[in-house]
């Protein structure tokens, strides 16, 4: 407490005593309790600090607030010395109140201080307990870690002193051997069995049982008596190890047999040497096998040992003496031991991982041991040794054998890495458990604020609904009455001029409308309010209605607009028609606005079948596919206009594996697209290509980005938001797929997306709903038709369209091919078929205009007049575009019977073949596409009330619905066709707007619903009602009338009771789709 007093540099309690005990005579009494009570603010400075901290309070407010107060403070000290006055009673008391709670809150002060360095003492403790702990945790690893490698030592060394004394073992048994056989067949023979050849051919075929033995001799016991014969017999003279005559001695013991590898030792006395002669003493008094100690082996100067057995005359028995042996004795068989060479090899066998040092010690005389193996020097880790006994047999001598690691230990990072790894997480738990106790009011100040965050949030969203849903009918309803009224002024007589111009304005009216849409279609994927529908809708008559949206504008531009679906795709779809239609002319939209010259190409086709297509590797020209048309090379490219595309993969190879008769499939495709067939979800890849200018490098990454283009110029050149990819990413995703692009700058680009929808049964569509879809007729089912194009992707799409009116096709790259298919199918029989002469001939603009055709009308008039064909086929020329003067002269020369201009659709090919052929209704089609007879069907003799509060809109929907034969009552507030919808009553159906002042739709709704429910509660009853209309039970179909298109507008008509919704500005197939699940012919609607 007396350092916030010395940071605020006010004096301590004992300084101000004089100013809180005379505080009445200077303020009175109530200034006495604001002083005392702005002193325990005083003295609480530290905790008002941080609760200021905690909500968020400036500092600097917070120090002016206290100068404030000491200034104060300084005042009344300064009143009360001038004053001199004596305390009252009360004021001492008051004073010792606060002296007390002073010292109470600097007691808490302490007590916090103290509190505050508690964590930080109690992390330190930790910290050096677990440091401890880690450094014992290290020595306890690390040692286990060094027993580890002990026994690995242990186990490696006994091992190898096990093999070699095992080894030596076996050595030693065969020396044994040899010696019983030298004594049963040289001395116990007479003559002797055995010679120097005989015993060198014997040892040198047997060296393989005596792996660790560099060789064995035979040594013969001589007598000094016998010296002189034994030396005459053998043909030379005893010698030294030194290669010298042997003096004279006792008795000699000369090596008279020896094997090859040491046959140098031959004639030397093997007692001439001090060891060989010790032990050669030590094995005929023992009648065992000795040992020497180890020494240099003549020739090859190795260290090693000699391992010597008795030979005796005769069989000696068990308990024969000293002297019984030596007198026995006839010989001396002796094998020499290469011990470095033995060890070394043995090492070489059992090599390992990891290395170690071995040394082999002859310790008899244990004060001076004598190495037989290994260094001399202390090389490799002298940390960890083990020592293994060796047993060769011989008891007097004493060997063992060394081993310890030739490397030093590794450092020993499991000991560190632990020991460590426990500190450090011991230190974080510590330091973690220390920030929480800090942090715990940052935490709850946290929470504070996300609390409030997310009310905010909550707010702003609803808010934001309300304002996207205020929006929409604010401008959707004026323009509801634009388009409305210009909708009713073309249905007067007008010039084409003012019809020219009303239509401008009705363009421009629905290009906001649909920007408006967008916008909206944005927020309400943003929000994740927007729902897809699942209708049955037919996707070829879709992509044939976009087609002619976009024909005017391919036409003045002179591009190609082309579409095909694969046959494997079904006709009938459940999904989503209004967003995949959005989706689609959303891309063709971008392509046609970017695309000058070339085409624009949209396919459809299922994703497996596809993929797997574009694996599959088929000769389709050996086998003489009807589809491989001659292509001409140069900049000609085999794409629907002739330019080059940006991608690849869609060339002519791969698009004609699309066809079902072009093409074998191979039996990996045909079971994908009989599992396909089975399963009632479809997967459908569509590709919108075009060969416009492209996307550059630098923009490719940001094309999906909402209201972002390739730069600023474009906007200015092209117009457009950039809204529109970012919709249809967000639609395909919705619907379940992906989209992406390949892009080439100044050459073209390719966006392919993939959806799934499902399959639908026609059994399942009623007849209304099958009227929503087009109906092509069926009169040219039988037909045949030759198209003449020399671009084989332009002349599948025309057989697309060809094969959807039921008609066969065949295609020929040039006119004199398609003479040729007349001329031979006059009658005749090709293949073993019989053929029939075509019924019509397209020929495409460019087919005729080369100049190779030209003679070609006269080449078949002149068939004609010749009588080789009773009726020629009907000319129909194919154009993108087409001038004037090319259209009369086409005409003129009587070269075609009528004009089609693309793009193509199977609607329009249908009407323009029966006006050439003559056949069916010309007119059929046109009531299926406007909708207008059905609605007049239904409505006609209707009664509705159209229920709206602004009479632009009002008019709009009466003049719409009074267009179909309905009688129509209009009502302009909800309390108006409350009143008049009271049962009973005459409507059919009403048409309520939502957003109504005094009372909205959603009211009256719920209040009709509850007027209805009480009528048909009396029913069920047998009541009567006065003036009854005869109707069991009342219904009435609402249908909300509204501009606003939020999702959750949609739910609340379901809410309060509507039965459908449709938007401003409704047109007539929007209208009939909302009114045909109501309206019946032969059914009254109001009852069910």
């Amino acid at each position: 407490m007396m350092m916030a007093f010395r940071e605020l540099q006010i004096p301590p309690f004992e300084t101000q005593k004089p100013a809180l005990l005379q505080c009445q005579t200077a303020e009175g009494k109530g200034g006495c309790d604001r002083l005392e009570r702005e002193f325990r603010e005083l003295c609480a400075g530290r905790a008002a600090s941080a609760f200021a901290d905690g909500w968020g309070f400036d500092r600097r407010d917070q120090a002016r607030e206290m100068r404030r107060r000491k200034k104060r403070w300084a005042a009344g000290e300064e009143q009360a010395q001038t004053q001199k006055m004596g305390p009252p009673p009360v004021t001492s008391h008051r004073h010792q109140l606060a002296l007390r709670w002073c010292k109470r809150a600097e007691a808490k002060d302490g007590a916090k201080r103290r509190w505050g360095l508690r964590p930080l003492e109690c992390l330190i403790i930790w910290v050096v307990a677990f440091a401890f702990v880690a450094r014992f945790i290290y020595y306890y690893v690390h040692a286990d870690d060094m027993n580890a490698r002990m026994e690995s030592l242990s186990g490696m060394c006994d091992e190898r002193a096990r093999m070699l004394q095992d080894q030596f073992t076996v050595s030693t048994n065969h020396v044994h051997a040899l010696a019983i056989l030298v004594s049963s067949f040289h001395h116990r023979k007479s003559p002797s069995a055995i010679d120097q050849k005989t015993f060198a051919e014997y040892t040198a075929g047997t060296a393989f049982e005596r792996p660790l033995l560099s060789g064995v001799a035979y040594a013969q016991r001589v007598m000094h008596s016998e010296r002189e014969s034994f030396e005459r017999h053998q043909g030379w003279t005893i010698k030294t190890m030194k290669r010298e005559a042997s003096p004279i001695q006792d008795e000699y013991a000369p090596a008279i047999f020896s094997q090859e590898t040491i046959s140098y030792i031959e004639s030397l006395d093997m007692m001439s040497g001090q060891e060989d002669r010790e032990n050669i003493l030590r094995a005929r008094a023992t009648g065992k096998a000795v040992l020497t100690s180890p020494f240099k082996l003549l020739e090859s100067n190795h260290l090693g040992v000699v391992l010597t057995f008795p030979v005796y005359r005769s069989s000696l028995a068990a308990e024969a003496t000293v002297e019984d042996r030596i007198e026995a004795t006839v010989g001396y068989l002796g094998g020499a031991f290469d011990v470095e060479s033995l060890v070394e090899n043995l090492l070489r066998k059992l090599a390992g991982n990891e290395a170690i040092v071995v040394n082999v010690y002859d310790v008899t005389n244990s004060s001076m041991p004598l190495t037989m193996y290994g260094p001399e020097s202390a090389e490799g880790d002298m940390s960890l040794i083990h020592s293994s006994m060796l047993d060769f047999g011989d008891p007097f001598r004493k060997h063992i054998m060394i081993c310890r690691y030739l490397q030093n230990p590794p450092i020993p990072w499991m000991a560190i890495l632990s020991s460590s790894g426990v500190f450090i997480i011991a230190a974080l738990a510590g330091y973690i458990m220390y920030a929480a106790v800090i942090q715990i009011a940052k935490i709850e100040e946290d929470y504070i604020k996300m609390t409030e965050l997310k009310v905010q949030a909550e707010s702003a969203d609803v808010a934001k609904s309300q304002f996207l849903a205020t929006v929409s009918h604010e401008i959707r309803t004026p323009m509801n009455g634009v388009l409305g009224m210009l909708q009713m002024l073309l249905d007067t007589d007008l010039d084409s001029t003012q019809k020219d111009y009303v239509r401008t304005a009705q363009a421009s009216g629905k290009a906001l409308i649909t920007l408006i849409n967008e916008v909206l279609d944005r927020a309400k994927i943003e929000s994740g309010k927007l729902e897809l529908e699942a209708v049955p809708f037919n996707l070829r008559s879709i992509l044939d209605d976009i087609l002619s949206l976009f024909s005017g504008k391919s036409r003045n531009k002179g591009i190609e607009l082309g579409v095909f679906v694969s046959d494997k795709v079904p006709e009938l779809l459940i999904g989503d028609p209004g967003r995949f239609r959005q989706i689609i002319t959303n891309l063709v939209g971008n392509s046609v606005k970017f695309t000058e010259r070339g085409h624009i190409f949209v396919r459809v086709h299922l994703v497996e079948h596809a993929k797997l297509l574009v694996d599959t590797r088929v000769d389709a020209s050996a086998k003489g596919s009807p589809t491989d048309l001659a292509v001409s090379t140069g900049n000609v490219f085999n794409t629907l206009s002739g330019y080059e595309a940006s991608d690849d993969s869609n060339s002519w190879d791969k698009f004609k594996l699309l066809f079902s008769d072009s093409v074998p499939l191979s039996d990996k495709v045909a079971e994908c697209v009989a599992a396909t067939s089975i399963s009632d979800n479809v997967a459908l890849m569509v590709s919108v290509e075009d060969t416009g200018i492209g996307i550059p490098l630098p923009a490719q990454d940001r094309v999906f980005m909402p209201f972002m283009q390739a730069d600023s110029s474009t906007s200015r050149t092209y117009g457009g938001t950039g809204i529109g990819l970012s919709i249809s990413k967000c639609l395909v995703e919705l619907m379940g797929g992906k989209i992406n692009f390949i892009s080439r700058p100044h050459i073209g680009s390719t966006f392919t997306f993939t959806v799934v929808v499902r399959k639908c049964d026609k059994l399942l569509l009623t007849d209304r709903k099958m009227h929503l879809s087009e109906t092509l007729p069926m009169c040219f089912k039988g037909m045949k038709a030759i198209i003449v194009d020399g671009r084989p992707v332009r002349a599948a799409v025309t057989k697309y369209h060809l094969q959807r009116l039921g008609m066969s096709v065949e295609v020929v790259s040039c006119m004199k091919m398609a003479i040729r298919v007349i001329s031979t199918q006059n009658g005749y029989a090709r293949n073993g078929r019989s053929c029939r002469i075509p019924d019509i001939i397209l020929v495409e603009k460019e087919s005729w205009h080369c100049e190779a055709e030209l003679g070609t009308f006269e080449c078949i008039q002149d068939i004609k007049h010749n009588g080789q064909v009773h009726e020629m086929p009907k000319m129909v020329l194919l154009a993108t575009s087409i001038s004037s003067a090319e259209s009369l002269k086409a005409k003129s020369a009587g070269f075609v019977d009528t004009l089609i201009m693309k793009p193509l659709r199977a609607s329009m090919m249908a009407a323009s073949f029966q006006q050439v052929l003559g056949i069916g209704n010309t007119q059929q089609g046109k009531g299926v596409l406007s909708g207008g007879p059905f609605l007049r069907n239904v409505l006609s003799g209707k009664k509705i009330l159209v229920v709206d509060d602004n009479g632009v809109n009002r008019k709009v929907a009466e003049f719409a619905l009074k267009k179909y034969g309905a009688n129509v009552a209009c009502a302009e507030s909800g309390k108006i066709a409350l009143a008049m919808l009271q049962i009973p009553h005459k409507f059919d159906a009403c048409f309520m707007d939502v957003q109504m002042p005094e009372m909205d739709g959603f009211e009256v709704t719920r209040q009709i619903r509850q007027l209805e429910n009480q009528a048909n509660k009396q029913v069920n009853v047998g009541s009567a009602l006065d003036g009854g209309s005869g109707k069991s039970q009342w219904h009435l179909p609402i249908l909300a009338m509204t501009a606003d298109l939020i999702q959750a507008t949609y739910e609340e008509c379901l809410k309060c009771g509507m039965d459908g919704y449709v938007s401003k500005p409704f047109e007539e197939q929007q209208l009939y789709q909302a009114v045909a699940k109501f309206f019946d012919t032969n059914q009254p609607l109001a009852q069910n």
